[in-house]
């Protein structure tokens, strides 16, 4: 039988209808790992095809834009905005901002891996260091009031590339949802001294039914309202601070937690698309209330959400921005607890 279930964290709600599993054409859209691309941008040694780098993390003596990277960041060559753009609000009936902005690619690894499930514990652990590298830089620029930090990994989640890549938007207003969101937990914090997400973890830990598994501080679960099919989230009860400002020890242990959870997603699935989303609470002051700006640590745990995009969505979803969910999340932890090594 199917239920309504109210996302408190994202203040929507889902329906988890799983005779919708058994509809005609409702099979899993899997897709094939792909194949080398001799002439791949983002591969080691083709750096000459992409625009200067930004940011790199290289082997020793090595110089910028060559081979001996092990990460690295370059302007998007489709950018949707640009640094470059005047830092103009233009406001009136019809309200815009100029094209302002910031648009980097992270490119996961010089290896064509096509799948984040290919990585080592070290890829990932460079990867996370170089996403704090990025938003703590782009954080000082008092014109970025928020950051979006996401992956996008095969066709039907929007990517374009093959080869293993990030993607980071910085933007001078915050999205409308996101500051929601993180006002909804900063309510919950004020009235109850938890952050929102730590009192979701708290619930799930004593109940077991929905986590996968915990690795030191961190929790990886299916919420008990996913969007998505097999969705799943890890975050941590403690203050850890955010993407920019978090610790190589904590690094060292989100890596191999979040590596096992996709590799027993990919178990479960076979290949499958996904998107990743890293979450960054908004920046600057005038950005967000300046009370949880000054606790944000506490009022907002740092978290990573994976959305398998193995299901396609019509209208109902784009007209209501209410999700059908053919899995039930308690049945997806359990598959995914079972198989789990970390």
């Amino acid at each position: 039988m199917s239920s309504i279930r109210y996302d408190r964290i994202h203040d929507t709600h889902v329906i988890i209808a799983p005779e919708r599993l058994y509809r005609p054409d409702c099979s899993f859209h899997v897709e094939e790992a792909q194949n080398v691309e001799p002439n791949c941008p983002f591969c080691e040694g083709n750096e000459s095809m992409t625009p200067p780098e930004i940011f790199a993390i290289r082997k020793p003596q090595t110089l910028a834009n060559t081979a001996g990277w092990k990460t690295r960041v370059v302007p998007n060559l489709y950018k949707a905005v640009q640094i470059e753009a005047p830092h103009v609000h233009h406001y009136g009936l019809f309200e815009y901002h100029e094209g302002f902005g910031a648009h980097e690619v992270i490119i996961d690894t010089p290896q064509h891996a096509t799948s984040m499930t290919q990585w080592s514990t070290e890829t990932a652990v460079e990867w996370l260091k170089t996403l704090r590298a990025r938003v703590h830089d782009l954080r000082r620029d008092q014109r970025i009031a928020y950051i979006s930090l996401f992956k996008n990994e095969g066709l039907l989640a929007g990517a374009t590339q093959t080869h293993s890549h990030t993607q980071m938007i910085g933007l001078p207003f915050v999205p409308k949802e996101v500051r929601e969101n993180y006002h909804r937990s900063y309510e919950h914090y004020k009235q109850h001294g938890t952050s929102l997400l730590e009192s979701c973890v708290q619930h799930e830990e004593e109940h077991q039914e929905r986590i996968i598994a915990k690795h030191g501080d961190f929790t990886a679960f299916c919420p008990f309202a996913s969007s998505y099919a097999f969705e799943v989230m890890i975050t941590s009860k403690k203050a850890l601070g955010q993407i920019d400002t978090m610790s190589d020890e904590s690094i060292q242990t989100l890596a191999p937690l979040l590596l096992a959870t996709l590799d027993v997603l990919k178990r479960q699935l076979g290949c499958f698309a996904f998107n990743l989303v890293i979450t960054t609470p908004p920046l600057q002051e005038g950005s967000a209330e300046h009370g949880m700006l000054s606790c944000v640590d506490e009022a907002c745990r740092f978290a990573v959400r994976i959305m398998p995009r193995i299901y396609k969505y019509g209208g109902f979803e784009a007209g209501t921005s209410v999700f059908i969910n053919p899995v039930l999340p308690e049945v997806a932890a359990r598959l995914l607890r079972e198989g789990i090594h970390v």
